[in-house]
């Protein structure tokens, strides 16, 4: 666990909000919809509350590669197992697709801030349509210890964690980035496998950004520094 520690990166909030703007208490909404994806300018309530916000947006640029990784892995391990009719074949597969995402994931999960390990659980639910703990269900033992070893005991984290953009804040920021990136190519698109459509869920919210979460949360990591450095 202290050897993880060390490895992972050390959470700071950008400067620059340039690219979006502020609602002040008073001010007249208009919302601008873009051509191409109809998605609602987001709003904010402070310029403090969009660097919390890109701040956020920077861990899901980084961990959804990872996700996407995951998936098609995945696709392509349960396409060619249902080639396979051999039992022993099937085994012998399975072990070296598994073996080979170890090695793609262990060291970047290992470097992971327990953030980035919470959007990763997330977003293999999002992009495979299983949870993560139903992925690792029936595979073989050394298969779960590594997600154990890594997403749940390195995090604290529980792998039966769903992605709920409609219902749970965090899912919905990571659903609002995603969308957006892909609109403007910043990321390579792929489609969730899961239910739901977030056209609707962004105009039921309207497209107010909550990051009250991340600020409590930054806070409680400040006061921890300042007891360190009075020790």
């Amino acid at each position: 666990m202290f050897a993880f520690t060390q490895n992972r990166d050390v959470d700071s909030l950008p400067r620059n909000t340039d690219e979006y703007i502020f609602v002040k208490p008073g001010d007249s909404i208009v919302i601008y919809l873009n051509e191409i994806a109809l998605l609602p300018k987001p709003k904010f309530s402070s310029k403090e509350d969009i660097r919390y916000y890109l701040w956020f947006r920077k861990k899901v640029y980084k961990v959804y590669p990872l996700a996407k990784l995951a998936s098609e892995r995945l696709d392509s391990l349960n396409a060619r197992l249902d080639r396979i009719d051999s039992k022993f074949k099937r085994k012998r597969y399975t072990k070296q697709i598994q073996n080979y995402v170890e090695g793609e994931f262990t060291a970047q999960i290992k470097k992971m801030t327990t953030t980035e390990g919470r959007v990763l659980i997330k977003l293999i639910h999002r992009q495979t349509g299983k949870t993560a703990f139903d992925n690792i269900r029936g595979l073989r033992s050394g298969w779960k210890a590594f997600w154990y070893n890594t997403a749940a005991n390195v995090f604290k984290l529980s792998l039966k964690t769903a992605y709920q953009p409609a219902i749970i804040n965090e899912d919905f920021l990571i659903e609002d980035v995603l969308v957006r990136a892909f609109r403007d190519d910043k990321l390579e698109a792929q489609n969730s496998k899961l239910d739901f459509d977030f056209i609707k869920i962004i105009a039921a919210n309207k497209a107010k950004i909550n990051v009250e979460t991340y600020k409590l949360m930054f806070a409680k990591m400040k006061k921890k520094r300042k007891k360190k450095k009075k020790k």
